[in-house]
């Protein structure tokens, strides 16, 4: 007689908020080397549940899915999975390098986190624009992206840096690690201007890091141009239809890491591999969502535009060709 398959383990009908959300193969093997299941990842957002929210609320968001886990591979997904509830919100974009739409998923509320975990997806990337007004950016984000040689006492170097001109600036950063081996810096921006605007604005902020800190940063466009030890400040993550991990996403590695917003005071001393979707729910839980208050604190971009305009910074590169 041939080998009996193993059964699935029942599916799990979870009530989140007002909605019921259906976790199927709730026992399903996401990250193979930690154990951690689907259910466990839908457990992890629902204990960060606030600050995940916050971040993506809005926003149309890119989902990176795992359908079989780590191990099966990766799926970048614009279009909301087939299949959505009607009550799972979503947002029309529009690529012109393609000519074509995409209903991309818009989070409103706790439930249509979970719904996407449902769907495999494991990390979720919003546009830097909410869908109010898709082309106004409302988030300036500093990547501060080390190169294969970069040191994590470099990175930390410069976001001290990255804090310092920010306060002369009168902007208020809400830094966060990357889950890998860098990190963000958010700011909160009024929605007065368009992606080539805001990208302009960043260039112009990191080509004054560069000039502080020459040795340590570089804002070379081509990789061939960079040194692999130094921190290339990617400005380019404030271009239309580019987006990056979001506050509380879990990232598709091994160790489960988690993109984990932090205290300036905590730099010094954190090392990113120590922030996993097994430890930050404790430090949630403590903490709470740390860039809580993000959204009371807006920024004018125009001092950087006018510092673009003095310097003659414009976009040194077509990124439809890029």
């Amino acid at each position: 007689m041939g080998r009996v398959a193993k059964s699935a383990a029942p599916a799990v009908e979870l009530p989140v908020g007002e909605h019921t959300v259906r976790v199927s193969n709730p026992d399903r093997v996401y990250f193979p080397e930690l154990g951690v299941t689907k259910l466990d990842l839908v457990r992890y957002y629902l204990s960060v549940g606030d600050g995940i929210v916050n971040a993506l609320r809005d926003r149309p968001c890119m989902l990176h899915r795992f359908p079989k886990g780590l191990p099966g591979g990766k799926v970048h997904q614009k279009r909301v999975p087939a299949g959505a509830p009607d009550w799972i919100p979503t947002v029309r974009v529009f690529f012109p390098r393609y000519g074509r739409h995409a209903d991309e998923l818009c989070v409103h509320e706790l439930a249509d986190v979970v719904w996407a975990v449902q769907m495999s997806t494991v990390e979720f990337h919003p546009w830097n624009s909410r869908a109010s007004d898709t082309e106004s950016p409302d988030e300036w984000r500093i990547d501060l992206d080390p190169m294969p040689d970069c040191s994590w006492s470099r990175v930390q170097r410069v976001a001290g840096v990255v804090h310092e001109v920010l306060d002369e600036l009168g902007a208020v950063g809400w830094p966060k690690t990357s889950g890998g081996s860098g990190m963000h810096v958010y700011v909160r921006i009024a929605p007065e201007h368009g992606f080539q605007q805001v990208r302009r604005a960043a260039l112009a902020f990191a080509h004054e890091v560069e000039r502080r800190a020459p040795a340590d940063v570089t804002t070379a466009w081509w990789r061939k141009d960079r040194d692999p030890a130094q921190l290339f400040i990617d400005y380019n993550q404030n271009a239309r239809d580019h987006t990056i991990a979001a506050a509380y996403s879990v990232r598709g590695v091994p160790e489960a890491t988690v993109s984990t917003p932090v205290r300036w005071t905590e730099i010094d001393d954190i090392v990113p591999r120590d922030f996993t979707i097994a430890t930050v729910p404790a430090r949630y839980a403590e903490l709470g969502d740390l860039q809580a208050d993000m959204d009371r604190a807006v920024f004018d971009i125009t001092p950087l535009l006018e510092l673009a305009d003095r310097h003659g910074i414009d976009e040194p590169v077509d990124l439809d060709d890029a």
